[in-house]
């Protein structure tokens, strides 16, 4: 069974930065994506980040682009979203999601098949 662990979230005052991680275990396929996703409270869940270890794509939404990184750690199972310049409207449960065979395009990240059950990132003022 497929299980995605989400791990650091917590308090950050804005402008500073958070490292989540993102723990895959359960599967033996090599050709997948992870897909970074948030809800913010009384909104939907959109999409942050993807990267896809099929063809190295990598894909961010406007919100992500040039303050959040994304990569995988193969040899660990683990990804990571790296955000930095953080701001309140970041404030939201981020969730990690795996598409089993998935390529990742801007404004096309979905369509996963397995999600972690999310990590609350809280960012003050």
């Amino acid at each position: 069974e497929v299980q995605l662990v989400e791990s650091g979230g917590g308090l950050v005052q804005a402008g500073g930065s958070l490292r989540l991680s993102c723990a895959a275990s359960g599967f033996t396929f090599d050709n997948y994506a992870i897909g970074w996703f948030r809800q913010a409270p009384g909104k939907e869940r959109e999409g942050v980040s993807c990267v896809s270890s099929v063809d190295g794509s990598i894909a961010y939404e406007d919100s992500a682009k040039g303050r959040f990184t994304a990569s995988i750690d193969h040899a660990k199972n683990t990804a990571y979203l790296q955000m930095n310049s953080l701001k309140p409207e970041d404030t939201a449960v981020y969730y990690c999601a795996l598409g089993i065979g998935l390529v990742c395009r801007s404004r096309q990240i979905g369509g996963m098949d397995y999600w972690g059950k999310g990590t609350l990132v809280t960012v003050s003022l």
